[in-house]
């Protein structure tokens, strides 16, 4: 007889292969992302629900949790075939449908339920997909966790259990309503409202316009195939799109959400970019001149304004600087109960009031127009202009094999650590601190740093610099970094313009 073929399994259709397949790299630091066909079938995805339910069992937690999905064709398949894997090893599901990240989030508070699982890709392209976990709301899940969760799925380590399913009807009309009850502003903005086809545009322009926005929406229609830019407010070509669209409508801001809902970006209303971590800043000037003594936390790419800012000096306001990573930040954010965690990629993480905790990006748009609204007759672009000028480089990123960087990167630690025990200088400079939570970012005695950290997924380092002094201060820092990385022949060659 002949040998029945082997079907294949690509995105948008919802046949099973006839064993598991889990790709091991998908099992990233703080969440899974897999290509869906080539990566991961839906076998496998069942196979990662039972090690979920397997995990949340050992870690103590009742097995209850929280499950949507973002809108790309073969999403709703793979979130069945996690319930499938969930219910068998004992869990009670609550399925709230189409969904932001942040509503599945939301929903954990709301229906009282511990234990989350979305299935999304966030900006990623199409044929890729990814779940965001956690069982300690509002916390996801770290290394740890992650490291466990793969043992497990690809040991075949499940425990089995009688689970069972609910589906919550129109569940982000709850979510809307939480957002927007609060809320009333009482300046009339006008904004431009840019989801770039991601999930965020089911939800994105209702909300700004029940708190009182003149909404501009701008591919706001949802698209999985993303026909002219991933929606990713870091990407220049998105930025570029709302700044078009600002100038155009003569709109007050642009806001522009990521695919799955959890991150903002803005444009101010001169068409300029801000970046996350100077929204950041300006966040803080705003929430710590109405609550005293506030706390932040940071994460170790973002600006040095959060230390060296005299207006939140006068208010008293106190920032750490932490490692890089939503599950980090958010973790941390949580032990210091600080008023807000910032992260340059534009994650932030509002404790109450305005937020729980986890990020959302339509938190962080809210918190800007309440900002502007406490601000009666200055512009965005003021506001932006009113911070002490700093020099900064992109993020550049040298390959390092993921073999080696973790290597590299404790010598340039122990490096740093030895010149400020000998008193040595750096860029002229004695040095003022280290922060080694995450690599290392050294800041010379007039602010000037630089940092060397190792990246999370990618065989890569990240290397950034910054001075509030000049752009030539900007660039001896960089030279003093970068001499240190051509002592490690492992660190490939990098864009050294900046």
């Amino acid at each position: 007889m002949f040998p029945t073929p082997k079907p294949t399994l690509q995105p948008n259709t919802y046949a099973y292969e006839s064993e598991p397949m889990v790709k091991p790299t998908g099992f990233r630091e703080y969440d899974a992302r897999w290509l869906f066909g080539k990566e991961i079938n839906l076998m496998g995805v069942q196979a990662l629900g039972m090690g979920l339910g397997t995990l949340i069992a050992e870690l103590g937690q009742r097995q209850e949790i929280v499950t949507g999905h973002d809108f790309r064709g073969y999403s709703a398949s793979i979130k069945y075939a996690l319930i499938s894997g969930l219910m068998a090893a004992g869990c009670k599901v609550h399925d709230i449908g189409l969904a932001v990240t942040p509503m599945a989030y939301f929903a954990q508070f709301d229906l009282d339920v511990p234990c989350v699982a979305m299935v999304t890709a966030s900006h990623n392209d199409n044929g890729w997909t990814g779940v965001k976990m956690g069982a300690n709301r509002p916390l996801t899940f770290g290394p740890d966790e992650m490291g466990r969760l793969k043992e497990i799925v690809l040991g075949a380590q499940f425990a089995s259990g009688a689970g069972s399913y609910v589906f919550h009807e129109n569940y982000p009309a709850r979510y809307i309503a939480d957002l927007t009850s609060r809320v009333r502003l009482k300046r009339k903005l006008k904004v431009v409202v840019a989801c770039g086809n991601g999930t965020a545009g089911a939800f994105a322009p209702q909300v700004m316009e029940a708190i009182g926005c003149e909404v501009i929406p701008l591919d706001t229609e949802l698209d999985h195939t993303f026909p002219k830019y991933n929606p990713n407010p870091e990407d220049m070509e998105m930025l570029h799109a709302i700044r078009d669209a600002v100038l155009q409508h003569k709109a007050d801001i642009g806001l522009g959400f990521d695919g799955d809902g959890d991150r903002c970006g803005v444009v101010d209303d001169t068409g300029e970019e801000i970046f996350a971590d100077k929204v950041g800043v300006m966040l803080a000037r705003d929430m710590s001149a109405i609550t005293l003594n506030a706390q932040f936390v940071v994460d170790v790419k973002s600006t040095g304004l959060f230390a060296t800012d005299p207006v939140l000096q006068a208010q008293g306001a106190k920032t750490e600087y932490w490692k890089t990573g939503h599950s980090y930040m958010k973790r941390r954010t949580n032990e210091l109960k600080a008023l807000a965690g910032f992260e340059k990629s534009g994650h932030f993480f509002f404790n109450t009031p305005p937020g729980r905790g986890y990020d959302d990006g339509l938190v962080s748009a809210i918190a800007i127009c309440e900002m502007l609204d406490r601000a009666p007759g200055k512009s965005m672009s003021d506001l932006k202009n009113a911070l002490p000028k700093t020099w900064s480089s992109p993020t550049m990123s040298p390959h390092c094999d993921d073999e080696k960087k973790y290597g590299v990167i404790d010598a340039v630690v122990k490096h740093f650590e030895a010149a400020q025990a000998n008193g040595d200088q750096v860029a002229g400079q004695p040095i003022r601190d280290l922060v080694t939570v995450n690599g290392v970012r050294v800041t010379c005695a007039d602010g000037s740093w630089g940092l060397v950290r190792a990246s999370s997924n990618k065989p890569e380092l990240v290397v950034v610099v910054e001075s509030p002094v000049s752009e030539a201060r900007m660039h001896e820092m960089f030279e003093a970094v970068n001499v240190v990385l051509r002592q490690h022949p492992e660190v490939g060659a990098y864009n050294q313009t900046i």
